[in-house]
């Protein structure tokens, strides 16, 4: 049961769960946001916001990127924060266009810092095809923030067929699911580079604007009826919030789950679940099973695609919940993450 915006107000501090992406999250965003901002389209949840009108629709999103460090194998804070924004646009059936950014910067921050990682975000907007507007700058005193924290905001243009994409209602009984490639990439390169910890073959953030290879899967009848970037909380919190909000069931299967073998070993060694680790270049399409191998086709020749799979299907049976055919034949149930897994990776 969720608790109450007073319950909240009275007794409970933030903590780090809140931003997890899970049940502490979500009950945050419920009974505070939600109870506060409340209308038709914040309710919906998704990525990005759809506004309709008459001739031309839009997508709008907002992200806020706190990562740490703000330099990790593969990727920087900067790059983080447009291709964040971009594919929250993209997979909710976007073209990304504009971009804002927002920089909260320390005392003390090394101006050759801040030049790279502008230059990075110049750099993968070009990448993108987007355009930085507009944005603002705030200084706070030594130690009241940790080096830098970046917001963007992104706009981009809808088409008719593609506005119901980021909600999900279109799913149904007998769609296929399809992932782009090998999962938990970035969170343990984000791990690794925090606690100095060395796998000899490194392991690198799959950080990367996902809105061409979008485009081009989008395109002519596709038979795709749900997207969504896997983040926080992994694939596994994606396929968690389809199943629960279109009561459904999802049956995935562990032997066409790619993920690297470095990224493997991190994992186990570790203690981590890789389904519930965060990617920065990975996204789930659940596709009409006629149109899957169409789709799967067009994701295979663009470069963030090569490695896509279908990796299960949508079912009548076991409503609400996804389960995984584990790769001895076994069945476990996937429940949506309860706390923090890994802090600050976006």
């Amino acid at each position: 049961m969720l608790i109450t915006y007073m319950e909240m107000e009275n007794s409970y501090k933030i903590t780090l769960n809140h931003g997890s992406g899970g049940k502490m999250m979500h009950e945050l965003i419920d009974s505070v946001f939600l109870n506060s901002f409340s209308n038709g389209k914040m309710i919906q949840q998704t990525d990005s916001a759809i506004i309709k009108n008459a001739s031309t629709h839009h997508a709008f999103t907002t992200d806020s990127f706190v990562v740490d460090p703000i330099f990790f194998p593969g990727g920087d804070i900067g790059k983080l924060a447009v291709c964040g924004t971009v594919n929250d646009l993209a997979v909710s059936g976007a073209i990304p266009e504009y971009l804002s950014c927002g920089f909260i910067l320390e005392e003390g921050l090394e101006l050759g810092e801040l030049l790279i990682i502008v230059h990075s975000m110049a750099a993968t907007a070009r990448v993108a095809g987007v355009t930085i507007v507009t944005g603002d700058t705030k200084v706070v005193p030594k130690e009241k923030c940790d080096k830098l924290f970046i917001n963007t905001s992104g706009i981009g243009r809808v088409s008719d067929e593609n506005l119901e994409l980021g909600t999900g209602n279109l799913v149904e009984v007998g769609d296929v699911v399809i992932l782009n490639g090998g999962i938990a990439e970035h969170g343990m390169a984000i791990l690794c580079e925090r606690e100095g910890i060395n796998f000899h073959s490194g392991i690198e953030s799959d950080c990367a604007p996902l809105n061409h290879l979008i485009h081009e899967i989008l395109s002519n009848d596709h038979g795709i009826t749900f997207m969504r970037d896997a983040t926080r909380g992994g694939v596994a919190t994606v396929l968690c919030e389809l199943s629960k909000s279109r009561k459904l069931g999802v049956e995935i299967w562990e032997n066409e789950i790619s993920i690297r073998e470095n990224v493997a070993s991190a994992c186990e060694i570790l203690g981590f679940d890789p389904l519930y680790v965060a990617n920065e270049g990975k996204f789930i399409s659940v596709v009409k099973a006629g149109k899957a191998g169409q789709v799967l086709e067009k994701m295979k020749a663009h470069e963030l695609g090569r490695e896509a799979k279908i990796i299960g299907k949508v079912v009548d049976n076991n409503p609400g919940l996804v389960v995984l055919e584990t790769s001895i034949g076994g069945k476990r149930v996937i429940e949506p993450l309860a706390g923090e897994q890994l802090p600050r990776i976006c």
